[in-house]
């Protein structure tokens, strides 16, 4: 269980440095990326960042299958 909590924090810290990388490169978009949904009427705004989402999921994808064939 140890090993696991270390493995979770290594993640999140890892996660947090590529988003603050991600943030950085946006500059003033706020993170942005095409075909992300905002809509601005007043003083509401919706934000739905599906392209972003998306993204993620893939990268994550990615990352979980490599992780699992490094354990076999």
């Amino acid at each position: 269980m140890g090993k696991f909590v270390v493995f979770a924090g290594l993640l999140l810290v890892v996660l947090g440095a590529v988003m603050t990388v991600i943030e950085h490169l946006a500059g003033s978009r706020g993170g942005l990326l095409p075909g992300d949904i905002v809509i601005r009427r007043g003083g509401f705004t919706f934000y739905f960042p599906i392209v972003t989402c998306i993204v993620a999921s893939v990268v994550l994808t990615l990352l979980l299958a490599l992780l699992a064939g490094m354990r076999r």
